[in-house]
């Protein structure tokens, strides 16, 4: 088991460059199973729920190769339609193969998803959307198994307790690629990684309008065929990134990302103080004069990204007063409080509320990494704090960030990889 040592104190300063987004990538994979062909697939981070969903495709059949950034994706023998227990229970993102493979196959049956515990994540809305399309939907032995001879297109609301569903507009949209008639997705996703995926599947020969809408528009089609596509840069990391260079006091630079993408979590910064400078496809952030406390609320895009708030809470313990994080995608997302509490910081939680007195001096201290964005929001209190942290149980951030010790690095942390 590996382990991330970080000494605090030092400011970054340079520029870093952003990788393919993982949320995007993932789905675009998922959808080469819809149409037997070859597909070339750009920039595509070097990640551990990367490799899965290879691992994932090539149990289906499949046949993937990588060269650097870049994937060939073969999957004219695609022959197998049960993703097993093995492979999805690891990552979340491996459900979206349910709806390219009833597309493909008239079946699937896909063991129920796991990957990080920040509370409960059903899918019903993704089979909701299967039944909807005309499939008969079971439970057995922890597998879901849908079935459907003829897909058709119907009107669905997406609608969920917390806002829309992310991964399930993506499934509903697959499926619904290839099913008679029109299908009217109603309460979709906005996110840019749903639009990436909408592209993708446009340019395979799918009819899509209204991505990056409430409502989406499908016309199912059989024409379909393999692509070159090209993946959109990773928002949370990029917003990771900057919030290294102003937690330190020093001036990250992200290059190849879209602004646009990152307008939520940017207005927050400069509400609290800190001065943006942006061109066609980089950013950058720094603090200038006195900084202010900040309330913020996680919600589904354009809204402040529940991706970034484990992240953003470390930024809020650096400044002066009373910061307020309400949770309203996932309520329980809070894990990573009792890691900085440890490491000095000031929070008290109520429910989906966290209340964060600043500015406090963090202490480096060894802490546990509990999912993903708790862990890179732990690098970040570490790189702050005074002395030496050490963040264990890393196999969490390598599902997200690639190579994170070494663009780090290149911006002057102190931070190193180690065997525990």
């Amino acid at each position: 088991m590996k382990k991330i040592v970080v000494e605090g104190g030092v400011s970054l300063k340079g520029e870093v460059q952003i990788s393919g987004s993982k949320n995007a990538v993932l789905p675009i994979m998922a959808a080469t199973i819809l149409c037997p062909d070859i597909y070339r697939i750009s920039r595509i981070p070097d990640l551990r729920d990367v490799r899965t969903m290879s691992s994932l495709l090539e149990i289906l059949g499949a046949r993937v190769e990588s060269k650097g950034d870049t994937f060939i994706i073969d999957t004219r023998d695609v022959n197998k339609w049960e993703a097993p227990y093995e492979v999805v229970s690891t990552m979340r993102a491996s459900v979206c193969v349910l709806g390219p493979l009833l597309a493909r196959f008239g079946r699937a049956k896909v063991s129920y998803p796991g990957g990080c515990v920040i509370g409960t994540r059903p899918i019903d809305l993704h089979l909701k959307g299967m039944r909807m399309l005309g499939a008969q939907v079971s439970m057995e032995d922890g597998y879901v198994y849908v079935k459907s001879s003829h897909l058709k297109g119907r009107r669905i609301y997406l609608g969920g307790a917390f806002g829309p569903t992310v991964l399930g507009t993506a499934n509903v949209m697959m499926a619904a690629v290839k099913a008679e008639g029109e299908t009217i997705i109603e309460n979709a996703a906005c996110e840019p990684e749903v639009v990436d995926l909408g592209n993708f599947l446009v340019k395979m020969g799918a009819d899509i309008k209204g991505l990056g809408s409430p409502t989406i528009t499908i016309r199912g089609t059989c024409d379909l065929r393999g692509v070159d596509y090209r993946v959109i840069p990773d928002r949370i990391e990029a917003g990771t990134y900057i919030l290294a260079g102003v937690i330190t006091g020093g001036e990250v630079r992200v290059k190849d990302v879209v602004p646009a993408h990152l307008s939520s979590f940017l207005d927050a910064l400069s509400t609290t103080g800190c001065k943006i400078e942006e061109g066609e496809d980089w950013v950058m952030a720094f603090r200038e004069g006195n900084p202010l406390p900040l309330q913020i609320t996680t919600l589904p895009y354009p809204g402040f990204p529940t991706d970034l708030q484990a992240q953003m809470t470390v930024y809020l313990t650096t400044l002066p007063g009373i910061s307020i994080v309400q949770e309203r995608v996932f309520p329980d997302r809070f894990m990573h409080v009792a890691e900085l509490l440890r490491m000095g910081a000031k929070i008290m939680r109520e429910g989906p509320k966290a209340f964060v007195m600043g500015p406090t001096q963090l202490i480096g201290a060894p802490v546990m990494a509990s999912d993903l964005r708790a862990s890179a929001a732990l690098v970040l209190a570490g790189l702050k704090a005074r002395g030496k942290t050490v963040i264990n149980r890393i196999y969490h951030i390598d599902r997200g960030y690639e190579g994170i010790e070494k663009k780090l690095s290149l911006l002057g942390a102190k931070i190193r990889r180690e065997e525990e």
